[in-house]
């Protein structure tokens, strides 16, 4: 069948975006309010943000103007990123950016005037604490990069244009591609983005498994210029924005926002390609075996260990695992996750032009919203839980921190949500003592949780800093040169273990993190922090979970460095990484010796 439209969808498979705006006018009524805010603190405090009492009277004005264009904002992009091929929908969306960005660019002036001050004038406004406070701390981390107020100005105008990449990556990627259906197994198959990277990628039928990564990768080749332009587009504004803000390199520009330095992020790339590639070439041997295969392909990368054992999940049977799964972090996050289900936070839709993969968006003021293409296996039992992790995350943190105070770094915010996986996993192995029933969780934690945050993003991590360093030294690329710099990186980290089928090296083509900065690699940084915290969770119970909630609470006030000390990792060495590492080893090792002894 092929996938139905929007419209069609059952209404119980969509989120309810009625929670942020129960009618149109309501929404109009806030972004009028944010218009005439936007005045006002143009004509009350533009030209004299020269005191402490001044700039802190700004600044609870323009907390208001924010809150008012996240829930505006979110609004339009939330019900725009489940239907592409809207036109209205993406109208309104791109209209309220276009505003947004005027906005923006009138009120630049805040940053400016307050950057221009006094050091000492500054950290007198920061010593008042109050909800400013990560605020004044951000513009005075950011006082030897900014610009002149002018310059500022017309950077905030231009973020549409700016942004533009992006959108036109979306758009050929989700309103544009059209995929054909391929024959397999005497039948004929429905292809689509969100079909091939949620069923058929996993499907045991190695017929049918290998002619949808053909004809997958056939269409995606028809688009890898226009992919490559956006792209390049992307990262040589990216370095022109750096060059002209004076950092030393566009990866010190980009990690400046994480804040954390060069060799957090070089080490997670190298310790992962170097330690972990033994261990997933391993894993892909065993595969291979179970399943009987002629040869180890790429295409043959996600296959489960144990395709007959795993019966299909309901949507409700899967709010039962995640409730008692997740039992561990209090009532109160067990009734976060009711909610998630009872108020319709979830789109699990499956529908044409809807977003691919799955992600969470928290506005502030409001409740998450959590997107993904449900098909009823165990992996989306545990991509649900992933993504409530985020919801977790940001009820306590928003809860918690006014809304400068949320801005968590990219390092760190994979950690809640990854810790959910593992919780989850936890807690299955602990239902069950029969070794199959063993084999299949830890095969979940390692085919999906880790493979996918310690393979997938990695090795996109490890192609983009290849990217980059071309980028750096005044280069450019296109999609000849994305082609190879992917494939040499595939072949790096799986050998000769791994045949990299005709169509692997687009597969650059599949990731849209790519226009989020060095947003890849924090998947495993995440994984490695909730690795470790886990592992004390398990032995320590509930101080390790006090800890975790108040680490939760802390948002975006402290440094990744500070959040992991509070869970108590400390990320300032190489110990976490290595023991992680080890530990996916570990299991590994015991998916093969379950294995055999199944056998």
């Amino acid at each position: 069948m092929e996938l139905m439209k929007r419209k069609d969808v059952p209404v119980e498979l969509t989120w309810d975006l009625g929670a942020i705006y129960d009618s149109e006018e309501k929404w109009k009524a806030d972004v009028e309010k944010a218009r005439l805010l936007t005045e006002e603190l143009q004509r009350d405090y533009k030209g004299r943000l020269t005191s402490v009492a001044a700039i802190h009277s700004c600044l609870d004005k323009y907390r208001e103007w924010e809150e008012l264009i996240i829930l505006a904002e979110g609004y339009c992009n939330l019900a725009a990123s489940v239907d592409y091929g809207d036109a209205a929908l993406q109208e309104r969306n791109n209209a309220f950016d276009r505003l947004s960005a005027q906005m923006s660019s009138r009120l630049s002036f805040i940053d400016s005037e307050i950057i221009a001050q006094d050091d000492s004038l500054l950290r007198q406004a920061i010593a008042q604490g109050g909800p400013n406070q990560p605020y004044l701390e951000d513009l005075l981390r950011q006082k030897p990069y900014q610009l002149q107020p002018e310059t500022e100005r017309v950077l905030a105008a231009l973020r549409p244009v700016i942004n533009a990449p992006y959108d036109v990556y979306n758009m050929a990627k989700l309103a544009d591609m059209k995929f054909p259906s391929f024959q397999a197994d005497g039948g004929e198959h429905p292809l689509g983005y969100s079909l091939y990277e949620d069923k058929y990628e996993y499907d045991p039928r190695t017929e049918v498994r290998r002619e949808a990564y053909k004809a997958f990768y056939e269409k995606l080749r028809a688009y890898e210029n226009v992919t490559a332009a956006a792209y390049q587009a992307n990262i040589q504004g990216e370095k022109i924005i750096a060059d002209q803000r004076g950092y030393k390199s566009v990866f010190d520009y980009l990690l400046f926002w994480q804040k954390v330095d060069r060799s957090l992020y070089d080490r997670q790339i190298d310790l992962i390609m170097e330690k972990l590639a033994p261990h997933m070439r391993k894993y892909a041997r065993l595969l291979q075996k179970i399943h009987g295969l002629d040869k180890m392909t790429y295409a043959d990368l996600k296959l489960p260990v144990d395709p007959g054992y795993a019966p299909p999940v309901t949507i409700e049977e899967s709010r039962k695992y995640i409730v008692e799964g997740l039992s561990v972090l209090g009532e109160d996050y067990q009734e976060m996750v009711r909610a998630a289900y009872r108020e319709r936070w979830v789109d699990f839709a499956q529908n044409q032009g809807k977003s691919t993969g799955g992600f969470c968006a928290s506005p502030y003021g409001n409740h998450s919203y959590i997107l993904l293409t449900w098909q009823g296996q165990m992996s989306d039992v545990f991509t649900l839980a992933h993504e409530l992790g985020h919801a977790g995350h940001f009820k306590r943190c928003n809860e918690a921190q006014s809304v400068f105070g949320t801005n968590v770094s990219t390092y760190f915010v994979e950690a809640p949500s990854t810790m959910n996986e593992l919780l989850l996993a936890h807690y299955l192995l602990k239902t069950n003592p029969d070794k199959r029933f063993r084999r299949w969780v830890l095969s979940n934690m390692v085919g999906n949780t880790y493979y996918h945050n310690f393979v997938t993003h990695l090795l996109e991590a490890a192609y983009q800093r290849e990217v980059y360093k071309i980028v750096d030294a005044g280069g450019g690329v296109q999609a000849e040169t994305l082609d190879r710099l992917m494939r040499e990186t595939l072949e790096k980290f799986w050998g000769g273990d791994v045949e990299l089928t005709e169509g692997a090296e687009l597969t650059w083509m599949r990731q849209p993190h790519y226009y989020m900065g060095l947003y890849s690699y924090t998947y495993s940084a995440g994984l490695t922090v909730a690795t470790q915290a886990c592992k004390r969770i398990e032995a320590e119970g509930a101080p390790a979970v006090e800890d975790w909630k108040r680490v939760l609470a802390a948002g975006g006030t402290k440094t990744p460095l500070e959040l992991a000390q509070m869970a108590g990792v400390d990320i300032s060495t190489d110990g976490p990484l290595l023991d992680t590492i080890e530990t996916i080893g570990g299991y590994i090792d015991e998916i093969c010796r379950l294995t055999e002894e199944l056998a």
